[in-house]
């Protein structure tokens, strides 16, 4: 690209009768390329920084001169491996911002700080969260304990993401399907939580938040348009189309739990339904009773499960199951990830038709359990029962994958707000 002088510093593609503002936008496109660099590739030379951003030497030397005064990047070290001196190294300051991240699931509460370069630098368990006080006190007493652990007060954190098993309906400020966990249904928890917290908190669906963590993470970074399955405690689901999150009109896409499915009670009033549709036929629950059909003595069979804060029971001994059933080629445990993966491809076939999405994700705990025989099961049954026949892959994001999420999405509103020089310092 030509560079031309302006406004005291060379940039890029200016031309004399450039208008007074393009200088500054400019700039600002200048800083913001070589912080993604920074962001991408770590340690760099000045030279190196010009190479990947397509800036002269005075721009570049200028631009980290001026990030450097502001916080933004530090410069240490040197380059090696060549002849001659070696250049100066500069990297994203990691104090420059921090985000964090809260998994809120009834009974435990998992938070996490990041810097902003992605490093997780303080972790906090709150396992009683309903002795802290409302919904509200217990946000504030995880964002504080994560802080602690990371060394910083709650008042350096630039933006909270918050993800729990619920559908924010952000156009008219309230939670829905909150039957589990009765305390979110408040509405004025989100004017609370802006109140009450000293920065920006978004709420989040927890399954909307690991298809984040797949798509910048995991497997769908070459998928702008997916589905993902997610099958643990309960079955969820997200869309992203064009690399955006599908919320739907009232926070409720991806609610397919109690979608109908041939085989279980049709669900009246979901929003207060306990039992049926989809969730019948392919969630935790099903997987006992699909073994005690086919006579599986699997309380003999299996290991007794080590206790765990929180853990669903039910849970536990359906991932026991299917992690047993997948090391088997034949018999009753074989014949019980068939069964399984029939019920998971007859709800997708529906779904498939609907969406043809470029690629399904299967996660959560099921899915991790049954691993790749299941996986190929589950495709082999959809190839028969829908014409459209997307390709199934296992999710890779294993550990806390909605805590991840959730640190993906704050850290990357932070960095759009931290990386536009154009804008006034906070605070």
């Amino acid at each position: 690209m030509g560079e031309e002088k302006s406004d005291g510093e060379p940039g890029v593609g200016v031309t004399s009768k450039a208008s007074p503002g393009v200088p500054r936008l400019l700039r600002t496109m200048n800083d913001r390329a070589a912080l993604e660099v920074l962001l991408e590739h770590g340690a760099l030379s000045r030279a190196q920084i010009g190479r990947l951003t397509g800036l002269s030497k005075p721009t570049a030397s200028l631009m980290l001169a001026r990030l450097e005064a502001d916080g933004l990047v530090v410069a240490g070290g040197t380059s090696g491996g060549h002849r001659g001196p070696g250049g100066l190294l500069y990297t994203l300051n990691p104090a420059a911002a921090y985000a964090a991240g809260l998994d809120v699931t009834p009974g435990l509460i998992r938070a996490a700080v990041a810097d902003i370069t992605g490093r997780t630098i303080g972790t906090y368990e709150l396992t009683a969260p309903e002795a802290c006080g409302d919904e509200v006190d217990q946000v504030i007493v995880a964002v504080d304990g994560a802080a602690r652990e990371a060394g910083i007060t709650a008042d350096a954190i630039r933006r909270v993401v918050v993800g729990a098993p619920l559908a924010f309906d952000l156009r008219e400020g309230r939670v829905r399907y909150p039957t589990h966990m009765p305390g979110w249904r408040s509405p004025t928890l989100f004017d609370e939580l802006a109140a009450r917290l000293p920065m920006p908190v978004d709420c989040e669906n927890d399954v909307n938040l690991v298809a984040v963590a797949e798509r910048r993470l995991g497997a769908a970074r070459a998928h702008e348009d997916f589905f993902l399955l997610w099958n643990e405690e309960g079955i969820g689901a997200a869309m992203m189309f064009g690399g955006r999150l599908h919320r739907g009109r009232t926070g409720g896409s991806g609610e397919v739990g109690f979608m109908p499915v041939p085989g279980t009670p049709v669900v009246r009033n979901p929003e207060v339904a306990q039992t049926g549709g989809y969730q019948d036929l392919a969630g935790c629950q099903a997987v006992p009773v699909i073994a005690r059909g086919l006579g599986i003595d699997y309380a003999a069979d299996l290991p007794e499960p080590a206790p765990s804060p929180g853990a669903d029971p039910v849970l536990a001994t359906a991932t026991a199951l299917l992690r047993r059933a997948a090391t088997h080629a034949d018999g009753p445990y074989r014949r019980l990830l068939e069964v399984f993966a029939t019920g998971v491809a007859t709800g997708l076939s529906s779904i498939a038709a609907v969406l043809d999405p470029d690629v399904v994700i299967l996660s959560g705990g099921l899915f991790t359990a049954g691993g790749e025989p299941l996986r190929a099961l589950v495709e082999a049954e959809l190839s028969e029962l829908s014409a459209c026949q997307p390709p199934l892959v296992l999710a890779e994001v294993h550990e806390h994958p909605v805590l991840r999420g959730a640190l993906e999405s704050a850290l990357a509103a932070t960095r759009d707000e931290v990386f536009d020089t154009s804008r006034e310092p906070a605070g």
